[in-house]
């Protein structure tokens, strides 16, 4: 055992451990509950742990419930948020002590959590609104979740703190977006003034098979704008197929606008110029 979170003193109720094998090979997360010193204290780790710190009644929420559903790019030290009515708790879990409907629970990777709408309303109101947006993007591309389901939620809490910035964030999420650089990149564009661009654009052969697919950018002008994280750079493989796509893609008479990190962290006019002349040059 250990492998996953357990309660030590169950364990050593039912002679399963002896006292002294729990305090020499097995270290407590939260006040309890233990796992074996070889465990990485993971995000998934540590939520189920503290659902067995909490009991029952709890629900997962928060980014915790959003990595449950199997979103992507959580930080691995994100503080795990519970929905129950006790407030207190320790170091490292959140509680919240709001109402959730039956409807509003259910169960992922086997802990109960808010549903995916949920998470979302919840997201949207309390995490800073570029971020919300990043998390929301990658939940909603797992679980196929729409904004008019958390726009439903809304309408069933008129109270509640920060709806006006979670609507916000709902007029900007995009499912096909694959990374938060990507979102960085597309708000970058809409909030310059651009079209919101499509995301995961698919070119086809003359047999209809998807031989490209793009980031994001605009069929009518045929600019594409593509994020190219450090793999693009310095594996030559990934360096060879670019490449191959760009003429390609010149073939096809797009013109394509690479985006770096350094680019977008330190330099974001430039992507928007470059993005702005791609399009006027395709305009004539």
């Amino acid at each position: 055992m250990g492998e996953r979170p357990f309660l030590g003193a169950e364990a050593v109720a039912v002679g399963r451990l002896t006292p002294y094998e729990l305090r020499k090979d097995y270290v407590s997360i939260y006040r309890g509950v233990y796992v074996h010193r070889s465990v990485e204290p993971t995000l998934r780790v540590r939520t189920e742990a503290a659902v067995l710190w909490a009991g029952s009644p709890v629900t997962v929420v928060g980014l915790a419930a959003a990595a449950l559903h199997g979103t992507k790019w959580i930080e691995c030290d994100a503080a795990v948020e519970l929905n129950r009515m006790e407030r207190r708790s320790p170091r490292g879990i959140v509680v919240w002590s709001g109402r959730l409907s039956d409807d509003e629970i259910c169960q992922a990777s086997g802990l109960p959590a808010s549903t995916p709408a949920r998470t979302a309303f919840d997201i949207g109101r309390r995490l800073d609104a570029d971020r919300a947006v990043e998390v929301l993007d990658s939940l909603m591309g797992a679980t196929g979740v729409k904004a008019i389901d958390v726009c439903a939620l809304a309408d069933r809490h008129p109270g509640a703190r920060g709806l006006a910035q979670m609507r916000g964030v709902l007029e900007l999420v995009d499912a096909g977006a694959e990374s938060p650089p990507e979102t960085r990149t597309r708000l970058l564009l809409i909030r310059a003034g651009l079209p919101a661009p499509e995301t995961q654009i698919e070119l086809r052969d003359e047999y209809g098979h998807v031989y490209i697919r793009l980031d994001m950018g605009w069929r009518r002008w045929k600019v594409a704008v593509e994020y190219d994280g450090g793999h693009h750079w310095t594996d030559r493989r990934q360096r060879s197929r670019d490449i191959d796509r760009w003429a390609d893609l010149e073939a096809a008479g797009w013109r394509v606008v690479r985006v770096s990190a350094e680019l977008l962290a330190e330099r974001p006019g430039v992507v928007v110029a470059r993005v702005r002349e791609a399009i006027s040059r395709s305009s004539v």
